[in-house]
């Protein structure tokens, strides 16, 4: 067990070698590419049908797509549907891909493989009517050797059955179809192996770093080969950093690992705050002949974890501050383009948070890239449990059989991801409290340990009604400790297990300041994971709040339709940061130090009632129409010593906003429309201040893109808020209009949305209302450059244009 680990890794898995041609993935006859983007023209079918994989089938009326594709977010939430909240009540079922092409003659000397970044879920692969193999679980990358199948000179057909019929078999929206990357590989015989290069820095100290690459080369000719493998280093500027040569003597059909040691001088370190990313290309070659090579971004950083000093980047205390995300991409359903998944990131950062929790499954290779170059701590976690099931068919139905595979999957591919600081084997696993879960833990523990000694293991343990006590052993199987809504056990704890580190795995929203009190007192609290980061699909209702006389659920949450979604993150299902986002950001930063926002008052028929994961519904509105002259809450989060409120140009009081006021300051005042301003002060000085405004008559539409300029790749993004204003600009909050959008140029809408989970409309349309006068619009560029017009319309109000631009 490692109880005081020092932990040093340079780190990322990013395969850069690819062709284009018109943002398709093109093959060139000339040259060997060993990495080729398969994503474009493939054919789709919605179907229960056996079997589709033959040759000669008849595809011609199927639906022509490109992936990534999700078929479940096409669909309509629905009661009826056996996804049932879990699920968003989206409909799943068995969906069959097919695509058809050209392999040159040249390729006859050559290894072809097929990659699947993801693909949701019982995926079966057939080349030419030939089955190739079946994976089972939906979040692990696979690969197929396509080689013995092929008809070199010919067209080929590759046909992938999905079979997503079982429900349920996740807790969570799950998505369904290819909703990752595909990529074609064309490989040189002798060649680097898939996953087969580990990047490690045993030392680094006195302004150099050790680092130790090594790769797998395989030989699969029948002859013995001699190569050379070289590895060079470059900054981020492009510079040489180090290089290193080794020569290797394989035999026929032998896979051999080289070590390669390297130093590279004043080491530019990663961390959230400074990402930097160094650069090594990897070459084979043969008689001075380069036949195969591969680039890869990593970091330099040092890890360390100890009851005594807590969590320690490059010599650094970090206290984590984490959320945890599911994988889906709001309207986007569980499609991972690239784009979608960098803003995730991008929201997690503005948010304040510094890691974050991938629940219960490794994410996209694109999400890991996004958190190497943006700069976000991770948890890789493998799956939801083990043996004993939460749902029908779950994982437990194969576990026993695909652990290995999954687990080792996950590892190989993701070990030099610098943002990867733990690996977690599991969540809130039913079998927590017998014998057997901790020599499952120790088998899954140790697999993980044997491929990758550089970082800690977790699990995330949730409570028992028969004593904390009990998961002593299985916790005692784990470096690190996770505690799921349990904090307030560690002080006790720590007195009976003093060698345990600690971090919770996941939190109330609401009990952001104890939380974050506990983890900045001790050091053996290494951070805190919010339930969750972001609002998500699926687990409907959870987080949510209701009124008098809407149904309260058997549990108060889960399978209250039309919810079909989660409502607990800090960030909502568009973008939009909620109250509790800026005060728990606030809490651990200091770039934000003021806000505002004020509390929903009760309505007359009765009080607002609240479920476990919720916060009262507060909003920067001022806009209160039927509630004159009645009392309302204004909440201001402050760091600064205290805050004063103003209500149009009227002092109406002062307070504390100290640790001992939690940051908090509550003003309860009769509500008149004007303006709303709240100043923090400092030795009794105004220093800043932030302003609500009630907004007048709703007469526009406003809109705003993320990103005026996108590629013309066909798979990049640009998300467009819509917000309701009246002539002033100010955003009518309780404006709930139906937008119509169009798009000219050479761009399509791939989602619409807003922030309500009981909005039930479709994500995939050209139609939307705002909620809290806000919508959202997702436009994907073609393969064609040009400009792109947006305009969104909508009765009684004035329409709105904007122009992004689509480049090559």
């Amino acid at each position: 067990m490692i109880k005081k680990i020092k932990l040093v890794t340079l780190l990322s898995f990013i395969l850069v070698t690819m062709s284009y041609a018109n943002g398709k993935s093109s093959i060139d006859t000339n040259k060997i590419v060993s990495k080729q983007l398969f994503d474009f023209d493939w054919k789709f079918s919605l179907s229960n049908a056996s079997d589709y994989s033959s040759l000669n089938f008849d595809d011609s009326n199927w639906r022509k797509l490109n992936l990534p594709h999700d078929w479940s977010i096409e669909g309509k939430s629905e009661k009826a549907n056996p996804s049932e909240g879990d699920g968003g009540f989206y409909p799943m079922g068995i969906g069959w891909y097919r695509k058809t092409f050209s392999v040159p003659a040249n390729w006859d000397k050559q290894k072809v493989a097929i990659y699947f970044e993801g693909v949701y879920m019982n995926a079966e692969v057939f080349i030419n009517g030939k089955s190739v193999g079946m994976q089972p679980y939906g979040y692990t990358s696979f690969e197929y050797d396509l080689t013995p199948y092929l008809k070199f000179g010919q067209q080929n057909t590759i046909a992938v059955k999905v079979d997503n019929s079982q429900q349920k078999n996740c807790r969570w929206y799950s998505g369904s179809g290819i909703y990752r990357h595909v990529w074609l590989k064309v490989r040189n015989p002798i060649h680097i192996k898939t996953w087969g290069v580990a990047i490690s820095t045993p030392e680094v100290k006195n302004n150099k770093a050790k680092v130790l690459i090594k790769t797998i080369v395989k030989n699969e000719t029948a002859i013995t080969q001699t190569v050379s493998l070289s590895s060079n280093i470059l900054d981020k500027k492009g510079k040489k950093a180090a290089f290193t040569s080794s020569t290797i003597t394989l035999q026929p059909n032998e896979e051999k690992e080289v070590s390669q040691n390297n130093i590279v001088e004043n080491p530019k370190l990663w961390s959230p705050e400074t990402p930097n990313l160094y650069q090594v290309n990897l070459v084979v070659s043969k008689d001075a002949k380069e036949i195969d090579g591969i680039t890869k971004d990593f970091g330099i950083r040092t890890i360390e974890f100890s009851v005594d000093n807590g969590f320690v980047l490059n010599n650094k205390k970090v206290l984590l501050n984490g959320g945890c995300v599911h994988h889906d991409n709001g309207a986007l359903g569980a499609a991972a383009y690239d784009r979608a998944e960098e803003r995730k990131v991008e929201l997690l950062k503005k948010a304040g948070f510094n890691a974050v929790r991938t629940s219960h499954n490794p994410p996209s290779e694109a999400f890991l890239d996004a958190c190497d170059r943006l700069g976000m701590l991770v948890i890789d976690e493998a799956f939801d449990g083990w043996r004993e099931k939460k749902t029908t068919f779950d994982y437990a139905s194969i576990f026993d059989k695909w652990w290995k595979h999954d687990v080792e999957s996950m590892v190989l591919r993701d070990r030099n991801h610098p943002s990867i600081i733990f690996w977690s084997i599991g969540n809130e696993i039913i079998e927590r409290t017998k014998p057997e879960a901790v020599e499952t833990a120790k088998m899954l523990a140790n697999a993980i340990h044997a491929i990758d000694s550089t970082r800690p293991v977790t699990s995330a343990m949730t409570t028992w009604n028969e004593g904390w006590e009990i998961f002593d052993p299985l916790m005692a199987a784990h470096d690190v400790a996770g505690y799921n809504y349990e904090l307030k056990r560690a002080e006790s704890d720590h007195i009976r297990v003093p060698s345990r580190i600690i971090m919770q795995t996941e939190s109330y929203p609401k009990d952001a300041f104890e939380n974050w009190n506990l983890v900045q007192k001790h050091s053996y609290i290494i951070g805190d994971f919010v339930w969750t980061a972001m609002d998500y699909l699926g687990e409907s209702g959870i987080g949510r709040y209701f009124y008098p006389g809407e149904p309260k659920g058997e549990h108060w949450e889960s399978n209250l339709y039309p919810w079909h979604g989660a409502y607990c993150g800090d960030v909502d299902l568009i973008g939009w940061r909620k109250p509790i986002s800026h005060y728990r950001s606030m809490l651990y930063n200091d770039n934000e130090k003021l806000y505002m926002a004020v509390r929903e008052p009760n309505p007359e028929s009765g009080a607002i009632e609240l479920t476990r994961w919720a916060v009262w519904p507060t909003w920067e509105s001022w806009n209160w129409p039927g509630h004159e002259g009645k009392n309302i809450d204004v909440e201001v989060y402050s760091k600064y010593a205290k805050v004063r409120l103003y209500l149009n140009g009227k002092v109406i009081g002062e307070k504390e906003t100290s640790i001992n006021q939690e940051f908090k300051a509550a003003f309860t005042i009769p509500y008149t429309s004007g303006e709303l301003k709240a100043v923090g002060l400092e030795n009794g000085k105004e220093v800043e201040s932030v302003v609500l405004k009630t907004a007048k008559k709703a007469s526009n539409i406003k809109l705003s893109a993320d990103r005026n300029k996108i590629k013309a790749s066909g798979q990049d993004l640009s998300y467009i808020t819509v917000e309701i204003t009246d002539d002033e600009g100010n955003l009518d909050p309780n404006a709930e209009n139906e937008v119509v959008f169009k798009v000219f140029g050479p761009a399509e809408i791939v989602g619409v949305a807003n922030a309500n989970l009981k909005d039930t409309d479709l994500y995939v349309s050209n139609t939307r209302k705002t909620w809290k006068g806000r919508a959202m619009l997702i436009v994907k560029s073609t393969n064609d450059a040009g400009d792109v017009t947006i305009e969104a319309i909508a009765n009684g109000l004035k329409s709105d244009k904007i122009k992004i631009v689509s480049t090559k």
